[in-house]
């Protein structure tokens, strides 16, 4: 058989994989999305609920991927600290919930070795930024539900416009020695595009619920969601080298295989979570632990 002829089923078989493997990612998320969106239209308990089941799932895979499993004592000690936190902030009291997350970590390290401490340190205090984070931004009655669609527009925008335009337009690298698949011509159009969202996003919410965006779109400024559009689009591609670099470390393709298509909760998540927490320790800054999302979106 000529060489050219045995190298050609390789990549024929590739091109297949490729096709699946994006086909579940799109069947995947058309099914999570509306899930994301009905909680976050919910709010309370329903939002809690959530968040809590995304951060136990995150807890779960970090823990796998850096001591592997059968750590089920460490993860319930870590886990429980998780879901009393989540209650707490439900109740609003974010100190309290952020101290029962730094209690976890702590109980959790009772039962890690020496040498996984402190990253099983990280992943408790990771977990908890997934959980309290988005539930922190959402607690406001008047801006809460904006920022966290928000927030779900700009990542997921980001992560679509980055994958199908590094595909097709290729070029340089963004971080070949993390994540080779990456270019800069992809994160620059997932930016761009995610600040065009961001924008026309009260527009778009308008229309569909009169009432409940008006004074949204009356207060936020445009500018101000280029600004956060541009800024949060930045920070979701960090987070997304940031767990490449996690998983290349500790020798692993994926953090899981809780979805089709994307791998792990971790995997899908990493953006979000990046883009969620620097969107709250803004909001925290700016505007108190009582109005998040205010201090995020009116400047």
């Amino acid at each position: 058989m000529p060489e050219h002829a045995s190298q050609a089923a390789p990549r024929t078989s590739t091109g297949r994989s490729g096709l699946s493997n994006l086909l579940l990612r799109v069947v995947s998320a058309v099914l999570l999305a509306p899930l994301a969106l009905g909680a976050a239209w919910f709010g309370h308990w329903v939002f809690a609920l959530f968040w809590l089941v995304a951060s136990l799932l995150v807890l779960w895979e970090w823990i796998n991927l850096v001591a592997g499993p059968r750590h089920t004592v460490m993860f319930s000690a870590s886990a429980t600290a998780l879901a009393v936190a989540a209650l707490v902030e439900v109740r609003e009291r974010p100190i309290t919930a952020a101290l029962l997350i730094v209690l976890g970590a702590i109980a959790s390290l009772i039962f890690a070795q020496r040498r996984h401490r402190l990253w099983i340190t990280a992943g408790v205090g990771y977990s908890g930024a997934m959980l309290l984070a988005p539930m922190l931004l959402r607690i406001d009655p008047d801006y809460g539900f904006f920022a966290i669609v928000l927030l779900f527009a700009v990542v997921w925008t980001t992560d679509v416009v980055a994958y199908f335009a590094g595909r097709a337009l290729g070029g340089p690298k963004l971080c070949p020695a993390i994540s080779p698949k990456k270019t800069w011509s992809g994160a620059i159009s997932g930016a761009i595009c995610a600040i065009v969202i961001a924008v026309i996003l009260p527009g778009i919410l308008t229309a569909v619920s009169v009432n409940q965006f008006v004074l949204v779109a009356k207060v936020v400024q445009p500018q101000v969601l280029a600004v956060l559009g541009l800024s949060l689009s930045i920070v979701a591609q960090l987070g997304d080298l940031l767990e490449s670099w996690i998983k290349r470390h500790f020798s692993a393709k994926d953090a899981g295989h809780f979805i089709p298509g994307h791998g792990g909760v971790m995997d899908r998540l990493d953006g979000f979570w990046a883009a969620a927490a620097a969107a709250c320790l803004i909001g925290l800054i700016h505007g108190g632990l009582s109005n998040a999302a205010w201090g995020l979106l009116v400047w």
